[in-house]
């Protein structure tokens, strides 16, 4: 049995032909529809999906005030508007109050919360692959809190590498003699490894969230790069048009933070779905292709035959 080939052969579409077919079916898919209710679950799954991933480093925040401050200014960086002062103060508290109990039982019951919004996903690129969903229930939220805690790793350790790779940097070659090299070096190489994470997570949550009979392991996909320059490109957009032309806070008040959280979160759904549905075709196109080429063959082994 031969490979399949490369999804990067685009399943042999053009580039206008593949944005045609993607956008054809984002309409039919109702992506924008289904952004907005994963936006939805997202809302109800950040915050336990912070108190799992604080929970963890939540121990070492409440005893060193600099990783605390740290990681304020790092979430600080990454969300946009005061969605950034939001989840300052929520992981605030969450620091200030963890103990070794309600840790253990605040990291079982996030987990199994912010599993939620994984169970979204999950379906949305059920209809992105167009797929029906079979697996029992039990294996569904096996399936929901195994990715969880797998992104929440991730996250975790591209977050470390952001936050701490150049002190330890330091600490290394400083020890073993090497100083300066070792840390500039290392400022070079900690984006890449940045960005091998952040792809990880993307090609784990389209191997593993879809109901797909014979899921294929693709570190970089089109759907993943695009998935994730898009994101990148819109949450730094977004971040610049609240510094600008913030009237969230004008029109909601207090609620000003939440709506933000709320657009950043539908604008995070919507390219995890649209990655999908560009892997989704290229998939369709490619299988289109081998079919008729299959065909073709055969036509030709019964001509010869004749």
């Amino acid at each position: 049995m031969s490979a399949k080939p490369s999804l990067w052969k685009l399943g042999g579409l053009t580039y206008l032909q593949l944005g045609k077919r993607v956008n054809h079916q984002l309409s039919k898919d109702e992506v924008s529809v289904r952004s907005a209710s994963l936006a939805y679950y997202f809302i109800l799954a950040v915050f336990p999906a912070l108190l799992f991933v604080i929970s963890i480093v939540g121990f070492f925040a409440s005893v060193n005030a600099q990783f605390q401050q740290e990681l304020f200014t790092n979430m600080s960086r990454m969300l946009p508007g005061s969605a950034a002062e939001l989840v300052h103060k929520t992981i605030e508290q969450v620091s200030v109050g963890s103990g070794t109990w309600k840790m253990a039982a605040g990291i079982l019951g996030a987990l199994w919360a912010a599993s939620n919004g994984v169970s979204a996903v999950m379906g949305s690129l059920n209809v992105a692959y167009e797929v029906e969903e079979t697996r029992p229930w039990w294996k569904q939220k096996a399936i929901a809190v195994g990715l969880t805690f797998a992104l929440a790793v991730l996250v975790i350790a591209a977050l470390a590498i952001t936050l701490f790779g150049g002190m330890a940097a330091e600490y290394v070659g400083t020890h073993l003699g090497l100083g300066s090299a070792l840390v500039i070096g290392w400022k070079v190489v900690q984006w890449p490894v940045v960005l091998a994470l952040m792809f990880g997570a993307f090609a784990l949550t389209y191997y593993a969230a879809p109901n797909l009979k014979e899921p294929e392991w693709h570190w970089i996909t089109p759907g993943s790069a695009l998935g994730l320059v898009a994101w990148l490109v819109a949450s730094i957009g977004f971040k610049i048009y609240l510094m600008f032309f913030n009237s969230y806070s004008k029109t909601y008040g207090s609620l000003g933070a939440v709506i933000i959280l709320l657009v950043w979160l539908y604008i995070t759904g919507y390219v995890i779905l649209v990655g999908g549905e560009i892997n989704s075709e290229i998939g369709r196109a490619a299988d289109a292709r081998a079919q008729h080429e299959q065909k073709l063959r055969r036509i030709n082994q019964d001509a010869l035959a004749a």
